[in-house]
């Protein structure tokens, strides 16, 4: 067995057998990883290792490669940050749980990618101590992370423009195709990735509009990335915002 040491963001569990599951983790050391994690009896009580692995939490352990299985292992668990609003703010766990989600249908198992690891973790902490601006966070998520996945705009943005979904630029004309989207649109996809996420509250925004940015993001990545079209938690999302 070899081992390392990581940071790692968790982004979901799959149950395996009667004391076990499967964990799916985005890890600094070596990118998307799975984990087996055995003993868990029940899951319940004080000392279960299951309450470490909640959507988002953030975690660093020794992990340990068997040249005989595919999964690692996990030794010496801790947590890296104790979240301290996400687990209880129903508002917030509900996000946790899209934007895990989101992440194991987008980033599949490959090498390391420091920036995307650094930009998510940071994206946890912020989720975890902000107050003003929770409604548009879930949006403001999607747009940055299309920076990581090699699919954002392609150019700065212009006053009053378009935003041209195929071609990924904005442009002052209207394509001459229905995939794209309008000025009010086109506006706030830049809003938001030019947006520090400490003021999100002052992007302001109603239940329809939030409801038609999703869609058109949702849009936007299933262009590039159908896999986003499973994602199951859209739709908790926009009954709750």
């Amino acid at each position: 067995m070899r081992s390392y040491k990581t940071q790692a963001i968790v982004l979901g569990t799959v149950k395996y057998g009667d004391k076990a599951v499967i964990v799916n983790m985005l890890t600094k050391a070596l990118g998307r990883q799975s984990y087996i994690v055995q003993g868990l009896g029940s899951g319940k009580g004080r000392g279960s290792k299951l309450a470490y692995f909640q959507p988002l939490f953030l975690l660093e352990f020794e992990g340990l490669i068997s040249d005989k299985s595919d999964l690692h292992r996990i030794k010496d668990l801790q947590s890296s940050v104790v979240l301290q609003s996400i687990p209880y703010d129903i508002r917030k766990s509900t996000i946790a749980l899209f934007i895990s989600e989101v992440l194991y249908r987008l980033i599949g198992e490959s090498e390391a990618n420091d920036t995307l690891f650094d930009f998510v973790y940071g994206s946890v902490e912020a989720l975890d101590s902000i107050d003003e601006g929770v409604a548009n966070f879930h949006l403001w998520f999607l747009a940055n992370i299309s920076r990581f996945l090699g699919f954002a705009p392609g150019n700065d943005y212009i006053e009053d423009s378009y935003f041209d979904m195929r071609e990924g630029l904005y442009t002052p004309i209207e394509p001459r195709h229905d995939r794209f989207y309008n000025r009010e649109y086109a506006r706030l996809l830049n809003d938001l990735i030019e947006c520090d996420v400490q003021y999100l509250g002052e992007i302001g925004l109603n239940r329809t509009q939030r409801v038609d940015m999703l869609h058109a993001l949702t849009d936007y990545y299933k262009l590039h990335l159908d896999s986003i079209s499973k994602v199951q938690s859209i739709n908790i999302l926009q009954q709750l915002f």
